[in-house]
C-alpha cells in the first residue's frame, strides 16, 4: 500500500509481520481453554437455535412417498418413519439439511447429483 510522507513523497507502508500459523492455533486453543474455565471474556460466542421441522409436511409437499423421499435424500427409510411418527427426532445438522430440502430441494439434489 502506498502512502505519502510529510514532504509528499510516496512511501511504502511496511507490512505487518504475521505470527506463524502454529503459534496462532496454539494461542486460539489457549484462549478457548481459558474461556471454558471462565477465565476470559475475550471469546465471542454465537448461539444458533435450529428449529424443529415437520418432516412429514416437507415430504408430502414434495409429493413423495416415504421411500422416495428417503432414497432421494439419503436417509434410511426406517429413520424417516421414526421421525414422522415421533419416535425419534432429527439431530441439529439433520434439521438444517431438512430445512434446506424444504426451501431449496434442487440445491440438495444438485449436490447429491440426483435429478428432480
Amino acid at each position: 500500500m502506498r502512502n505519502r510522507n510529510a514532504t509528499g513523497e510516496r512511501t511504502t507502508k511496511p507490512k505487518r509481520k504475521k505470527a506463524p500459523v502454529g503459534h496462532r492455533i496454539i494461542q486460539g486453543l489457549e484462549e478457548a481453554i481459558a474461556w471454558s474455565r471462565g477465565e476470559s471474556d475475550r471469546v465471542r460466542v454465537t448461539v444458533v437455535t435450529i428449529p424443529e421441522i415437520d418432516v412429514r409436511q416437507v415430504r408430502r409437499r414434495m409429493g413423495l412417498s416415504q421411500t422416495e423421499f428417503a432414497t432421494k435424500f439419503g436417509f434410511p427409510p426406517a429413520t424417516l418413519r421414526n421421525w414422522e411418527q415421533g419416535r425419534a427426532t432429527p439431530d441439529a445438522p439433520t434439521r438444517v439439511l431438512l430445512a434446506v430440502i424444504a426451501k431449496h430441494p434442487e440445491a440438495v439434489e444438485d449436490v447429491l447429483g440426483k435429478a428432480s
